[in-house]
C-alpha cells in the first residue's frame, strides 16, 4: 500500500487490516527511528519525543490499538510526509 493513502486511512479511524511491514514503512517516512526489539517485536522513537512505539506483528498484521497509538502520535506532533 502506498505510504500517502495509509497515512490517510490511519487518520481517519481505519485501524483494520494494516499490514505490520507497510505500518513500519509509514513511521520510518514520518521520521521515527528503530530503536530496538526482539522477535516480532519492533520498537520506535520519535526524535525529540520521549513516547515509544512498540510494535507486534501478528499474521504479517499490525495489531489495532498499535496502529491507533500510532495514529494518535501522528495527530499529536502534527506529523506528515516529506513531498
Amino acid at each position: 500500500m502506498q505510504i500517502a493513502r495509509l497515512l490517510r486511512r490511519i487518520g481517519r479511524g481505519d485501524v483494520d487490516n494494516v499490514a505490520f511491514a507497510d505500518l513500519v514503512r509509514l513511521l520510518r517516512a514520518l521520521g521515527f527511528e528503530e530503536v530496538g526489539g526482539r522477535g516480532s517485536h519492533r520498537v520506535f522513537s520519535l526524535p525529540g519525543s520521549t513516547q515509544l512505539v512498540n510494535l507486534q506483528e501478528e499474521k504479517g498484521q499490525a495489531k489495532r490499538y498499535q496502529v491507533r497509538q500510532v495514529a494518535d502520535m501522528i495527530r499529536r506532533y502534527d506529523l506528515k510526509l516529506e513531498e
